[in-house]
């Protein structure tokens, strides 16, 4: 559902709430990294359980987030700089990927949404929030 305003995100989340079973992934882009606070309160606000790419969504009391890990692709951009600095060619450094993913599971988000998050998610969730 396109989105372009605050007034939007609003809309957008309380159309999601009337649906039964209704839920909401929420997209890495820099709209929703801006508004971040105003969809993880409205979302909450109108009971609609969301993930989240980015764990600061998560720890900003998001029901939960599945994504890159930014820590880590930070660190692997300072072996890039590092090697720049050292003289490599740029053209010579290898293309990388992400390859860390994190799961962040933001259970008093759960119990106030009435969300039960299975064992098994736990389990496998890299950091859970009480």
């Amino acid at each position: 559902m396109p989105v372009r305003d605050a007034a939007g995100i609003e809309q957008a989340i309380a159309a999601i709430a009337g649906e039964p079973g209704g839920g909401l992934v929420v997209m890495p882009d820099i709209f929703n990294g801006i508004h971040r606070e105003l969809i993880v309160s409205t979302a909450a606000g109108d009971r609609v359980p969301a993930i989240y790419a980015f764990r600061f969504f998560a720890s900003g009391g998001g029901l939960m987030s599945y994504g890159v890990d930014i820590l880590d692709l930070y660190r692997r951009a300072a072996f890039y700089v590092d090697h720049v600095l050292r003289g490599s060619q740029i053209a010579d450094l290898p293309v990388q990927l992400p390859v860390k993913f994190e799961l962040v599971v933001n259970l008093r988000a759960a119990r106030a949404l009435g969300v039960n998050i299975s064992s098994s998610l736990l389990a496998q969730a890299d950091e859970v929030i009480e």
